[in-house]
């Protein structure tokens, strides 16, 4: 039996009118009316400056395109051209993959040392904290200038460092054997935005879990091993792949620094691709590129995803490990 609300007339089951239904109709349109208006900016965006040039890419890459003319539909011959007969390709792809397979593996373990080191109760942890931190906000055409000064071979900070240990320093970007070495070690400017993403992984793992292993007698290596590193695999995770979709979409260090020399030992993807693009104004085969570079971060984003089932660890998933 329906209960009946004591303060009114209206029984909770009792139908709505159509005055009450036409007001609450009213009331959402005006909802949905409003989300649409809050959304709408970002919607324009992405239609005019995502969506819109991903479109456009995918039609230019089968044209012969110069932006002066009209563009003349060419199939797949750009594709063939760029896997067949163009070397630069190559060059570019094996300068980018190398920086990449470098550069990633030193700042996820060095930006996780320093979280580690970081996540602890020391005097000075907020500053020191955003010491590191600072370095990536800043312009990245402003940095790249900063260490053009740091890898001078006559005045630079770094051989003037390695002179006070008797050691000769090589010309840096001027080396085509330490040119892309360089750039590495710049790399390593910006391990701070990872740390902080590491110290708030650290600072997620129970510390009951600590005690239990030290009433085991487990020691330092052995709670990293068994407890840090599995319950912070999720942020290595995400730090794995965001640092394969940066590092193989490098453009301004070789732009600034080196102009992809010498002798193109730091020809980077997206410098070939621009020097393509707007410095020989041949648009169609530049966006054969941009189709390619995207295929080749999907394609290992989509194997380190696959891979990860095998080191990743969730909570409660770490039972069992030795």
């Amino acid at each position: 039996m329906a209960k009946e609300i004591v303060a009114g007339t209206t029984s909770i089951n009792a139908p709505i009118g159509p005055k009450r239904k036409a007001k609450m109709s009213l009331m959402a349109r005006r909802e949905e009316l409003t989300g649409w208006l809050m959304a709408g900016p970002w919607i324009i965006g992405f239609l005019l400056w995502t969506a819109g040039p991903f479109g456009a890419a995918a039609y230019l890459a089968f044209t012969d395109y110069d932006i002066l003319s009209t563009a003349q539909y060419t199939g797949l011959e750009n594709f063939r051209v760029m896997l067949f007969q163009d070397e630069l390709f190559w060059v570019a792809m094996r300068v980018t993959t190398v920086y990449a397979l470098v550069s990633i593996p030193l700042q996820i373990g060095l930006g996780l040392f320093l979280a580690i080191l970081l996540n602890s109760r020391i005097r000075g942890l907020a500053w020191l904290r955003t010491l590191y931190y600072l370095p990536t906000i800043l312009s990245g055409v402003a940095v790249s200038f900063l260490w053009v000064w740091v890898f001078s071979a006559d005045w630079g900070v770094l051989n003037y460092v390695l002179s006070l240990v008797g050691i000769q320093g090589p010309s840096w970007l001027t080396s085509q054997d330490w040119a892309l070495s360089a750039l590495v070690i710049m790399s390593l400017w910006s391990v701070g935005a990872g740390l902080v993403i590491y110290l708030a992984g650290l600072q997620g793992v129970p510390t009951e879990l600590y005690e239990a292993a030290e009433l085991d007698g487990a020691g330092r290596w052995r709670k990293f091993w068994s407890i840090t590193l599995p319950l912070i695999s999720p942020v290595i995770l995400f730090q794995l792949i965001i640092g394969i979709i940066g590092a193989l979409q490098t453009f301004t260090q070789g732009y600034v620094m080196t102009e992809g020399g010498p002798n193109n030992a730091t020809l980077f993807f997206l410098l070939y691709l621009w020097r393509n693009a707007f410095k020989f104004l041949n648009m169609g085969y530049a966006s054969a590129l941009a189709w390619a570079i995207f295929a080749y971060i999907l394609v290992l984003t989509l194997i380190v995803l696959r891979l990860s089932e095998s080191w990743v660890f969730y909570t409660g998933e770490i039972k069992g490990r030795r």
